[in-house]
């Protein structure tokens, strides 16, 4: 009886151990599938009804593969050896592992901008896509066309010139009487390519709400591999954080906008208060003359909840295994610094203070916190 049960057991142990292996080569494919979709056109360049096909392939998918990736996620864990944030570095300034290289900075870097490029700059999560959606819907006066019959999506529309999702910057079409090209950026100044004849439009956001945003993100996208919030607020605020910390990016493109007329700076809380006031700014910043009737439908088609309600418009990365189910909309509120804890707000606020020390940005013009 004894032995039999040892056989059992081991016969157990055995098919756990199979399961696993089968499981662990099912994901490294999928991996690998899934990261073919996400480049160039082969996501956002298809049609509405593909794109929500191949969303529906990631549910069906994830059935068998969510289980197995939250125990190996627990596993990592509980051996301390969670993974790390994905990165590269290039000229001092990382780069997101997943969705961008050391090969396609430089060729951004080295890229030599002409009159009909606007770049949408932001650091990460503070107002990209909203801006990039307030530039197209100037530039077309109201009339953009995210459809099958038009752009299908901002991304195939809008290329990211440092990453590899989205439409390639050759390829990009060109918007409005003038043959404009919107050029998405997360760039640092020190590393963005200028243009003189281009134009730039910048956003930034309270650095507390950035944080929570990137806290959101890091959810939606790296599901249970996502970091701690220790983990994240110590990435967050230390020379890793892609494409620079706060404090400096800000500061950067600040000097740029001061020295630069073909530079406008916008704040995330002011689009906020007031949209259609800074759909009035970036159309006289970008010479289109908007009828009150055009200001208004580029007003409505940029709010959040018309974004919001169209989402598949303008999703700012192709679904993942744990992004497919969620949003990337979350709140849209101008004080998402509220959601983070006291003493995160206390220590992400004195960091950027003491980064800012000497910088031109008057920061606690438009945030007394930084003051």
């Amino acid at each position: 009886m004894a032995s039999f049960l040892i056989w059992v057991a081991a016969g157990a142990v055995g098919g756990g151990i199979l399961l696993l292996l089968l499981a662990n080569a099912y994901f490294t494919w999928y991996i690998g599938w899934e990261n073919a979709q996400r480049k160039g056109l082969s996501y956002y360049g298809g049609t509405l009804a593909e794109r929500r096909a191949f969303r529906e392939k990631i549910r069906r998918r994830s059935a068998f593969l969510l289980p197995f990736v939250r125990f190996q996620a627990r596993m990592q864990a509980a051996s301390k050896k969670a993974a790390e944030i994905p990165s590269f570095l290039y000229e001092g300034v990382h780069g997101p592992g997943y969705s961008a290289s050391p090969e396609s900075f430089r060729a951004a870097v080295l890229y030599r901008p002409t009159e009909q490029d606007l770049f949408v700059a932001t650091q990460m999560k503070c107002g990209t896509t909203w801006m990039q959606q307030v530039a197209y819907e100037v530039l077309r006066h109201g009339e953009g066309d995210l459809s099958d019959a038009g752009h299908r999506h901002l991304n195939a529309l809008s290329p990211w010139i440092e990453a590899t999702d989205g439409v390639p910057l050759g390829e990009a079409p060109r918007v409005g009487a003038r043959g404009q090209r919107i050029v998405k950026t997360h760039l640092p100044a020190k590393l963005c390519p200028y243009g003189e004849g281009a134009r730039y439009l910048y956003v930034t956001r309270h650095p507390v709400s950035c944080f929570a945003s990137v806290a959101d993100y890091f959810q939606l996208m790296y599901g249970p591999y996502a970091p701690d919030p220790a983990k994240l607020l110590d990435w967050f605020l230390s020379e890793r954080m892609w494409w620079l910390p706060w404090p400096e990016h800000v500061a950067g493109w600040w000097e740029w906008s001061q020295r630069r007329s073909n530079v406008l700076f916008v704040h995330f809380e002011e689009m906020k208060k007031d949209l259609a006031g800074v759909v009035r700014k970036v159309a006289e910043f970008l010479g289109e003359r908007l009828s009150d009737a055009e200001l208004k439908r580029v007003a409505e088609k940029s709010s959040f909840d018309y974004m919001r309600k169209n989402e598949e418009l303008f999703e700012m990365s192709p679904p993942n295994l744990f992004s497919v189910s969620g949003t990337y909309f979350k709140s849209g509120q101008a004080d998402r610094y509220k959601d983070v804890p006291e003493q995160d707000r206390k220590r992400i606020l004195a960091h950027c203070k003491e980064r800012l020390a000497g910088a031109s940005y008057p920061a606690a013009r438009f945030y007394p916190d930084l003051g």
